[in-house]
């Protein structure tokens, strides 16, 4: 899992600010954490999926935050284009 993709100004963190770069049509990849709320992120995976965005699953919460350099868990991440 190469999470330090995420090591890059261009991230995104969060549903709210990943669904807004999805919408724009400005993500490049999208990062979903295994024990995300499946009603929340689902809707997300699927739009991705129908971009042709490339979607990678994350083990849990806590790593994907750490990979985004916040001291909480994330659901969802991304890079922007």
């Amino acid at each position: 899992m190469p999470l330090n993709e995420l090591a890059v100004p261009e991230r995104v963190t969060g549903e709210r600010q990943v669904r807004r770069k999805l919408e724009a049509g400005r993500l490049a990849k999208l990062f979903i954490a295994e024990d995300a709320d499946p009603a929340m992120v689902g809707p997300l995976e699927k739009e991705a999926r129908r971009q042709d965005i490339p979607v990678e699953r994350v083990s849990d919460m806590v790593r994907l935050g750490r990979a985004c350099a916040i001291s909480r868990g994330a659901s969802v991440a991304g890079i922007e284009r």
